[in-house]
């Protein structure tokens, strides 16, 4: 589903926001990269590390062509606590948080969760809602959704667009009724 997701998110001209994890992160980057597309690498430890470090060469890909960010200092090493406060600053970043996989315990639980505080939207794939307690949770709760195909990504995908787009219009004083 990361290939998928990122695919369908440089159709639509999005960039593909990760951590650069192994598994899903690094096959969305790389999916982005070998689609020309726009793709941000948000690190969990400092901008002069790589972790993992089997992930050296494609931090160094994205850093020449797109975005490597970090909110720590850069000869941070990695830590129990860098990579939930990473999380939070992709939730906050994108307009979305996509989860195609995850565990009972793992980041992708501490950003769906802390998408949904800041009132982004969270895409669960049906897999991580049948697989966790807290995705059969959230798929129920407002501005959440959980999608079995990719039909039903793609259109998840174009509602957060549409919504994106009418609430800067109405910020922007530009919305009528």
């Amino acid at each position: 589903m990361a290939r998928c997701a990122a695919r369908l998110l440089a159709e639509r001209g999005l960039t593909v926001v990760s951590g650069l994890a192994e598994g899903v992160d690094a096959a969305a980057h790389r999916e982005a990269l070998a689609l020309g597309a726009r793709t941000v690498a948000v690190l969990g430890t400092g901008i002069r590390r790589s972790y993992p470090p089997a992930n050296r060469d494609l931090q160094g890909q994205i850093a020449a062509r797109d975005l490597v960010v970090s909110q720590f200092y850069p000869d941070q090493p990695p830590t129990k606590t860098t990579f939930p406060l990473r999380n939070v600053t992709m939730s906050g970043y994108g307009l979305a948080t996509i989860v195609a996989e995850a565990g009972e315990h793992s980041g992708s639980r501490i950003q769906a969760r802390r998408a949904a505080d800041h009132g982004r939207r969270v895409i669960l794939s049906e897999r991580v809602v049948a697989a966790t307690s807290w995705g059969g949770v959230m798929a129920s709760e407002p501005g959440a959704a959980a999608v079995r195909s990719e039909r039903e990504l793609a259109d998840a995908i174009d509602q957060v667009l549409n919504d994106s787009s009418e609430n800067l219009l109405a910020a922007l004083g530009l919305a009528w009724a």
